[in-house]
């Protein structure tokens, strides 16, 4: 079993900043990719950000030079920093990660966090 919990979220004005945080914990032999998905109502859920074990990161067109992605790989922890923020960043920020128990890679979703920027 595992979990992802974020944390970090929360309420902020336009042009200030928020860290968010993701804590994989559980039966975990490795890690793959982790990343940052947000959702809005009545959209689907789209990538932020991504990186690999490696440190190879990925971002949505949006949010590049504005939010850094970053993992600590002891600590099974991965960050999303988030400069600049838009009111247009609003949304449930969701935590996902490829995770092998040893055995079998399983793709697993946190529980999500609120960023809410206000204009």
């Amino acid at each position: 079993q595992v979990q992802l919990v974020e944390s970090g979220g929360g309420l902020v004005q336009a042009g200030g900043s928020l860290r968010l945080s993701c804590a994989a914990s559980g039966s975990i032999f490795s890690i793959n990719v982790m990343g940052w998905y947000r959702q809005t109502p009545g959209k689907q859920r789209e990538l932020v950000a991504a990186m690999t074990r490696g440190g190879v990161g990925n971002y949505a067109g949006s949010v590049k030079g504005r939010f850094t992605i970053s993992r600590d790989n002891a600590k099974n922890t991965a960050y999303l920093q988030m400069n600049s923020l838009k009111p247009e960043d609003t949304g449930v920020y969701y935590c996902n990660a490829a995770i092998s128990d040893g055995h079998n890679w399983y793709t697993n979703w946190g529980q999500g966090t609120q960023v809410t920027v206000s204009s």
